[in-house]
């Protein structure tokens, strides 16, 4: 049979089984078995089935994934990002679209302290929209802000999306981690521009109003006791790994002593919201490494089954530049990301992109941070982008094409933070040099 025939049926299997709702784990693990049987002819096929699944989750690099979910579990459960974001709204002022800076600049800070980009979307949806809408704001300068700061959370460390890469596509956490600070940081900052330039050009967009007057007095007081602390968390995650004194799995431990510390300082870490922190943990983990476990074996059957190898050959012999070979990646994953989530989306593509990017001579550092960027983008793109159904989860009597509308600018700034990493490399791989 054919290369072409077998990846086809192969791929094909696995996006039917997804749009029939089967899990994600589940629906790599039945293909994984179905073609060790047809393939491999079962038996020891079975056998490695069972190591590889083994091997996967055992090892000691995936360890920061629970670790950075348990840090930003325990600062959601604890009221540490609502005095935060109190703090900074007093910051604010009366700058233009206030409210709108005020969700960019906290949804920026909280992506630094957890990974989630539910969580991150749903809290700041459920503390300003409300607030938002009473005031007047356009769809654009409300529900924007929050579904593309929410999603900011999957770049800027620590992102549990981005150790699910490192691991997949076996590049360095450490140097991955390094990598996405700069580009999430320009992206938050290009929306605070884009709300500056419509807020200033169309004011009716975010009508100005009378706001509480704060002492310089509160206003420092509030930005040393509730916002400044939450630094120490981020330099206990970034900090210790672009000083090359701690590994992303030390890193990850010291990020959640931190929020285990701060909550406690704060009195707010009792029992129950404790064990609220380690139930999320579980949950969330538990989904993430059983998917990647079912994925290892899928990327071992496109390679046992000739369908890799038959697309390498066939890449090589395009004659196309490589800038053109990776825009079609991203361009893949986009359209993917219209009607799938991302570990599934990673999990299909990155067996079959790995090689072909390290053929073409792209350092896979660059490209993971391109392509972790796409997924952010496919979180919100039309119709099944998960931030969407998160927004309207949160507003219920908007319909989902004013969502659509209101996240087009941030996917479009997205986009052209890719253009830019691509025009200039350095973007992304400046603070990796510094990373052993």
């Amino acid at each position: 049979m054919e290369w072409w025939l077998v990846l086809l049926i192969i791929i094909g299997s696995v996006l039917v089984l997804l749009a029939a709702g089967v899990p994600v784990a589940f629906g790599f693990l039945l293909i994984n078995l179905v073609g060790a049987e047809l393939l491999q002819g079962g038996g020891r096929a079975f056998h490695q089935i069972i190591l590889s699944i083994y091997s996967s989750v055992t090892s000691f690099s995936l360890l920061p994934i629970p670790l950075f979910v348990l840090m930003g579990e325990i600062l959601w459960q604890s009221n540490i990002a609502g005095r935060a974001l109190g703090a900074m709204d007093k910051l604010l002022g009366h700058v233009p679209g206030r409210l709108s800076f005020l969700t960019v600049g906290s949804g920026t800070v909280f992506a630094a302290l957890s990974g989630s980009t539910v969580a991150n979307t749903a809290m700041l949806g459920s503390l300003l929209l409300p607030d938002m809408r009473k005031r007047g704001y356009a769809h654009d300068l409300s529900m924007g802000p929050i579904m593309g700061s929410g999603a900011l959370a999957m770049l800027i460390p620590p992102s549990a999306l981005a150790v699910v890469y490192a691991a997949v596509a076996k590049v360095s956490i450490g140097k991955l981690l390094m990598a996405l600070v700069v580009p999430g940081l320009l992206i938050a900052v290009l929306y605070a521009v884009y709300i500056l330039v419509r807020a200033l050009r169309n004011p009716e967009a975010a009508p100005a109003y009378d706001v509480e007057k704060a002492s310089t007095r509160e206003k420092i007081i509030g930005l040393v006791k509730y916002v400044m602390p939450l630094s120490v968390i981020v330099f206990l995650v970034v900090g210790v790994i672009f000083l090359g004194v701690a590994t992303p799995t030390e890193a990850a431990a010291l990020g959640c002593l931190g929020s285990i510390g701060m909550a406690a300082a704060y009195r707010d870490l009792d029992l129950r919201r404790f064990v609220l922190a380690i139930k999320g943990t579980l949950t969330i983990s538990v989904m993430m490494l059983t998917i990647m476990a079912a994925a290892i074996g899928f990327s071992q059957l496109l390679a046992y089954s000739g369908a890799s190898r038959g697309l390498l050959q066939f890449v090589t012999t395009l004659d196309v530049a490589p800038i053109v070979m990776l825009i079609l990646m991203q361009a893949i994953i986009l359209v993917l990301g219209c009607f799938m989530e991302q570990i599934a989306i990673m999990l299909i593509t990155l067996p079959i992109f790995i090689p072909i990017i390290l053929k073409l001579g792209i350092d896979p550092i660059w490209f993971a941070v391109i392509t972790l960027i796409s997924l952010e983008i496919a979180l919100m793109t039309p119709p099944f982008g998960l931030l969407l159904f998160v927004m309207k989860g949160v507003v219920r009597d908007v319909s989902m094409k004013v969502i659509y509308l209101a996240a087009m600018p941030y996917i479009l700034i997205d986009i052209l933070v890719i253009g830019l990493i691509m025009i200039w490399p350095d973007i992304a791989l400046a603070l990796t040099r510094f990373v052993r």
